[in-house]
């Protein structure tokens, strides 16, 4: 029965190749000049309504006006004077593709198909994950819209989270920064530009970041999102006992069912030498929270890379080994601190500088 049908199949497409070659040519060219000349008058009253409606500025329109004018001119004069294929070479064009097609196409599908393979019903299938390829399609759009419209502070506002979806960090905070300065001081905003700030930064609270959180603290003061981040900062910066006390804080101001109670309380365990609270996540790191460490773990290798093949400032060998700290990966930090003090140590201040920051994040000798 497959076969008949495939047989079938391969008539009907035989027929679809030959129509062309055994209908006459001049009608085909005919109708073909004809449909040209339709295209090309619509596109002149396209430009037409484009003018009036202001979309199209006058020299743009004469010029195009002129172009669609010459080609319906063109198309209306008539099929191509030039002579049809003889009615000999039609015939064997013909009987060569009603020969060739089915000699070729039945030993292909013999030798590639797979005829008694089962039918697989629609219900069965599982559906392709097209939520990323969505995502990507809203973020081109609102882009597009942006970029016509740079001074669309909701468009900003709406494409900023998104970009931290896609770890695209320095773009969240660009389009924060935006949004904060054309729709107005916003702290819960103001203190998510700051936590993009951290993660552009690889997991560490640089300066600008701190003055995002306290902007954010002065206009909502007990923000919560700001205060962990200013304890981390603290935390980086080797200020123990003043880290300790903002976790604690911040707990002792926490309703029992806050979502960060986890992530605060196992950093503030870790911090005592503590095991962690019951109400942390199993598993969930100290430093960051558990959604935002691959994120972080991907820019912290790809800074080292750069250091290790480019070099780099004080600043971004400081900033690697605050991460690797951040992330808990002492034997990381040690070595890119011994590899920093190498890199730089034509420097004597900069050394010294490095030798402050081993110890207050009590890394110890990494010489």
């Amino acid at each position: 029965m497959l076969w008949f049908v495939l047989a079938g199949m391969a008539a009907l497409a035989v027929l679809a190749a030959l129509w062309p070659l055994l209908r006459p040519s001049s009608s085909a060219k005919a109708d073909a000049a004809a449909n040209e000349a339709v295209f090309y008058k619509a596109q002149l009253e396209e430009i037409r309504r484009d003018v009036e409606r202001g979309l199209l500025p006058q020299g743009e329109a004469d010029s195009a006006r002129a172009e669609a004018a010459r080609r319906l001119i063109a198309a209306a004069s008539g099929p191509s004077t030039s002579q049809p294929a003889a009615p000999r070479n039609r015939l064997a064009a013909a009987a060569l593709i009603a020969v060739g097609l089915p000699a070729i196409a039945f030993p292909l599908y013999a030798l590639l198909g797979q005829p008694r393979l089962p039918d697989e019903p629609l219900a069965s299938r599982s559906a392709a994950p097209q939520t990323n390829g969505e995502i990507e399609a809203a973020v081109a759009a609102v882009e597009a819209r942006l970029i016509a419209k740079p001074d669309d502070g909701k468009g900003w506002a709406v494409i900023a989270p998104v970009y931290m979806r896609l770890e695209r960090y320095a773009d969240a905070a660009h389009a924060y920064a935006e949004a904060l300065r054309l729709v107005g001081e916003d702290p819960l905003r103001r203190a998510a530009y700051g936590e993009a700030l951290v993660a552009a930064a690889g997991g560490v609270v640089t300066d600008e970041a701190r003055q995002a959180f306290d902007r954010a603290l002065a206009e909502q003061p007990g923000q919560p999102q700001a205060r962990f981040y200013l304890a981390l900062g603290a935390e980086q910066d080797g200020k123990k006992a003043e880290a300790i006390r903002a976790y604690e804080q911040i707990l002792a101001d926490s309703p029992p069912e806050a979502p960060w109670r986890g992530v605060v309380g196992a950093r503030l365990a870790a911090l005592k030498g503590e095991p962690a609270p019951a109400e942390a996540s199993a598993g969930a790191p100290a430093a960051i929270p558990e959604a935002q460490r691959p994120m972080i773990e991907g820019m912290v290798s790809r800074l080292a890379t750069r250091l290790a093949s480019n070099g780099g400032s004080v600043d971004e060998w400081s900033r690697l080994i605050r991460a690797y700290a951040v992330l808990h990966e002492a034997d990381k930090a040690k070595a890119a601190l011994a590899d920093a003090r190498k890199a730089l140590a034509h420097d004597a201040n900069t050394v010294a500088s490095l030798d402050a920051l081993a110890h207050d994040l009590a890394l110890g000798d990494a010489n």
